[in-house]
């Protein structure tokens, strides 16, 4: 995150988005706030000790605020002490757009990339099924993030996280001929497709909260249900719908992830293990880019709370390079 420094020594300040804010009781028996705020270039837990409401109302989810204090190390992150915390008001001229991490290409951009993928499909069910709920879903998808505090957690994030598995797929089936592309692909493409039922989102791509379907069910059901209306509907073949439902309610690896079923044959277990790799590069690449060359990024909680040292032999940007140049203009 940006900060301005203050005229008291170790001090600074900046403008930020309240992404998580919890009231809590301290040991002592004292209320304290535990918050997680953004700008776009990353987040940070913050404190408030000795919190009283009838002096600070409650800081809203997805407002923003200004916000003075001190940094100090937990757990090997960076963390703000809050000393003065105040919204945001017209004179300051903020746009909370500013504050919201957005995807290197435009949802448009992403989305004919994608769209155009599934277009090309020698397979007229699959290419039938994906070209249909892409359509169906293309609103939301144009904006829609892949997650709400890890990995490409921003605007337009969930059709990035696709092509960046699309681009890894690609890779593999052009080293293991065994592998059956296009089946392959249509998973990576609706693997995800249901967190627009799972989640709440404003325009601006910020996660309000999650639907009651999205807790009930979650999005590896729900995408499958979707995709078994859409193939009934389309008159696929039984076998092509059992494959592809299966790609999505297994696509998380094991139950204790989340997932229905274990992988079951080699498409989707190559689902898998690539949106894991796919999650887990983005996570690494945006903890190590703000880690001093020579030192190590504080604990990732996604990867066994370990902590990874930025070498400084290249730079590092999470985003992967998903679209050439010239289909990106």
């Amino acid at each position: 995150m940006k900060f301005v420094s203050c005229e008291k020594p170790g001090v600074v300040e900046c403008f930020a988005l309240v992404k998580g804010c919890d009231k809590k009781t301290a040991k002592n028996g004292s209320s304290y706030l535990d918050m997680l705020l953004a700008d776009k270039d990353g987040e940070m837990y913050a404190k408030l000790w000795d919190y009283r409401e009838d002096v600070l109302p409650l800081p809203q989810v997805n407002t923003v605020i200004k916000v003075r204090g001190t940094l100090q190390q937990y757990n090997g992150n960076d963390q703000m002490i809050v000393q003065k915390i105040r919204v945001a008001v017209p004179s300051d001229n903020i746009n909370i757009s500013d504050f919201v991490k957005s995807s290197d290409y435009s949802g448009e951009i992403m989305f004919n990339t994608v769209y155009s993928l599934a277009e090309s499909f020698a397979d007229s069910e699959l290419k039938g099924v994906v070209t249909g709920m892409l359509s169906d879903n293309r609103e939301k998808l144009l904006f829609f993030p892949a997650a709400e505090k890890l990995h490409h957690a921003m605007t337009g994030g969930l059709l990035y996280h696709t092509l960046s598995i699309i681009r890894l797929c690609e890779c593999v089936c052009a080293i293991y001929p065994c592998v059956d592309r296009e089946l392959l692909v249509a998973g990576a493409i609706l693997h995800d497709i249901a967190k627009i039922k799972e989640y709440t989102v404003n325009e601006t791509g910020i996660i309000n909260g999650h639907t009651v379907e999205g807790v009930l069910l979650g999005h590896l059901v729900m995408g499958a249900e979707d995709v078994g209306r859409k193939c009934d509907m389309l008159g696929v073949s039984e076998k092509t719908k059992f494959l592809l439902q299966h790609m999505l309610i297994s696509h998380h690896g094991k139950p204790e992830f989340g997932a229905a079923v274990r992988p079951a044959f080699i498409e989707a277990e190559v689902l898998s293990q690539l949106d894991m790799f796919d999650a887990n590069m983005y996570e690494m690449a945006d903890a190590v880019k703000d880690a001093p060359v020579g030192d190590f990024t504080g604990r990732l909680w996604m990867l066994d709370n370990r902590r990874f040292f930025n070498h400084g032999r290249k730079a590092v940007e999470p985003q992967a390079i998903i679209i050439d140049e010239e289909s990106a203009e």
